[in-house]
């Protein structure tokens, strides 16, 4: 089985640590959220232009809420160059005019708005997660273009800045809407995007060319001014490129707002047809449930019922693969149906072999065995039929391994899940609530199987295995290596050694390590769990196409 032990006792610090590491996630949103920090805020402000987040404050309607998505991209990376907080870019989910849009807007006090190769991913997450939930587009535009110096990593490949166009072009000829304002510079390749859009406005003062005036003048010789070169004066006037010249920023989101009051109201989703009143869930502090480290066991079910409307839960084969626990119900009104790891240590009952009567073994939560695998699969066909979105929660150690759970068919039946997740025509939800490791976080829907919204929480811990587990084999891997060259390490050397893999592996397994390179959408506190699946729903039920279930070759 994997290298992890049953869930110990919680200890009584398990509380405290939830308060330091909450309080430790305020922190390091906070500063990312400064962006290039006081002084670029500044340097904004005196070109009378709103720093990004000023923006989209005055877009989004009064009082509603604004979900961020990949607040920590490029965290702790590009340190070299200074690093690009928020991959110099802020997107999120708000509503403007009483309806939820994706806005992107360029965060000028991180290196003029320029794009990082994580800038880049993440205006295509933000782009995809729009497209699949036909979700109407807001790009507020201030950005230098490409960071020249890593343009090799962020200009020709499939998922590169050209994957920006090709999104606009595809929502485009799906009929989702597209405002763009262009509220500062707008360089080079960057010019395709808000001209790509259904409507384009542009304020007094902003620059929107392929060619700044240094380069036209380098390479053609041509000396020109920046406002006759692309001012908003001559793409309004002469041009004609600009749909709407505005003074200023408060001017240019005013008519961002007026325009987006106007656009039609698609058809809903099928499953969001079905909504019903919101029954507010029984009040319960989920860190008080669930211990940052892992060290105390819990029901699922409890998490489940925290979150639902009423507290709710139709249990799908509750006494049959009781290591993952499906089901039915309603979240803000919603249908859908939970594939969760139980965390619990289950006395399960088994055939004999061969002799008549049960017998019984433990079996430790967080493992997928291959009655679970086979249930969940099922499950999971269930709700696709029954057109019902899934929420995974996900607590998982992995598959369960050894020679019978290999005799019984772990990997054929393990595939069968995977085909299931993969082949999923509702909208998926994914929500990391603690470990998520190797071939378990391809069961339990991890990025790679397209979930239309996946958070983790601070406790999510993200690898291909635990860091123990994954600790002892790299330094296992090393030790070998030395002893070919010559040279067996003492014991001094092998616990330095260990020391070394042990907190670099340890660095990896955190959410923000995660977060920073959008392998999660965002990191979330525990007890807005609730409140994000609704909004997240909100978004799915903006698409009112489901295509047909198909599973291909499926394992029986």
């Amino acid at each position: 089985m994997p290298d992890h032990s049953p869930s110990a006792p919680a200890h009584p610090a398990s509380v405290s640590t939830w308060a330091t590491e909450l309080a430790r996630l305020a922190a390091d949103q906070q500063k990312v959220r400064a962006g290039g920090g006081a002084k670029a805020q500044q340097r904004q402000h005196e070109k009378n232009r709103l720093t990004a987040r000023e923006r989209v404050g005055q877009l989004c309607d009064d009082g509603a809420p604004f979900d961020e998505l990949m607040t920590f991209a490029g965290y702790g990376m590009y340190e070299e160059v200074g690093g690009c907080p928020s991959g110099g870019t802020v997107t999120g989910i708000g509503m403007v005019q009483g309806r939820p849009w994706m806005i992107i807007a360029n965060d000028a006090t991180v290196k003029a708005g320029a794009f990082f190769p994580i800038t880049a991913k993440k205006v295509i997450r933000a782009q995809t997660i729009a497209l699949e939930n036909h979700l109407p587009v807001i790009y507020l535009v201030d950005s230098a273009g490409v960071y020249l110096p890593m343009q090799d990593e962020i200009f020709p490949d499939q998922d590169d800045f050209g994957r920006v166009f090709y999104l606009n072009a595809r929502m485009s000829a799906l009929g989702i809407p597209q405002i763009a304002a262009i509220m500062g510079n707008c360089v080079a390749g960057g010019a395709y995007l808000p001209v790509m859009c259904d409507t384009l406005i542009m304020t007094e003062g902003s620059g929107l060319y392929l060619a700044g005036p240094a380069l036209v003048k380098a390479a053609i010789g041509q000396v020109v001014e920046s406002e006759e070169l692309g001012g908003a004066s001559m793409h309004s006037a002469i041009a004609g490129t600009v749909d709407y010249k505005e003074p200023d920023d408060q001017h240019a989101l005013a008519r961002v707002r007026a325009l987006a009051d106007l656009y039609a109201q698609g058809e809903l989703a099928p499953f969001a047809r079905r909504r019903k009143d919101t029954v507010p869930a029984p009040q319960r502090d989920l860190t008080s449930l669930v211990s940052f480290d892992g060290s105390k066991t819990y029901d699922v079910r409890d998490l489940i019922k925290s979150i639902t409307d009423g507290g709710e839960f139709h249990e799908f084969k509750p006494e049959y693969g009781e290591t993952l626990v499906c089901g039915f119900s309603r979240i803000g009104g919603y249908p859908v149906a939970f594939v969760a790891n139980q965390r619990t240590v289950i006395k399960k009952k088994l055939k004999s072999g061969g002799e008549p009567g049960l017998r019984t073994r433990i079996e430790v939560g967080g493992v997928i065995y291959g009655d679970s695998a086979d249930k969940a699969a099922r499950f999971i066909l269930d709700a696709n039929q029954a057109g019902v979105p899934l929420v995974f929660l996900s607590d998982v150690t992995g598959f369960m391994v050894g020679r019978d759970s290999e005799q019984e068919g772990i990997i054929r039946r393990g595939a069968k899940l995977v085909n299931a997740v993969s082949n999923c025509v509702v909208p998926k939800i994914t929500i990391i609530t603690g470990g998520s490791f190797g071939a378990g976080n391809y069961a339990m829907n991890g990025k790679a199987y397209a979930p239309r919204f996946i958070y983790a929480w601070p406790s999510a811990k993200y690898a291909v295995m635990s860091g123990n587990a994954a600790a002892k084999t790299l330094l296992d891997i090393q030790v070998a290596a030395l002893k070919r060259a010559g040279h067996p390490p003492d014991d001094e050397e092998l616990q330095k050694l260990y020391d070394e893999v042990k907190a670099k592996y340890d660095t990896e397994l955190d959410p923000r390590y995660a977060a920073s390179r959008l392998w999660v959408d965002d990191i979330i506190e525990p007890n807005d769990t609730r409140d994000r699946i609704i909004r997240a729903l909100d978004a799915c039920a903006q698409n009112p196409r489901q295509e047909e279930l198909k599973v291909g070759v499926f394992q029986v």
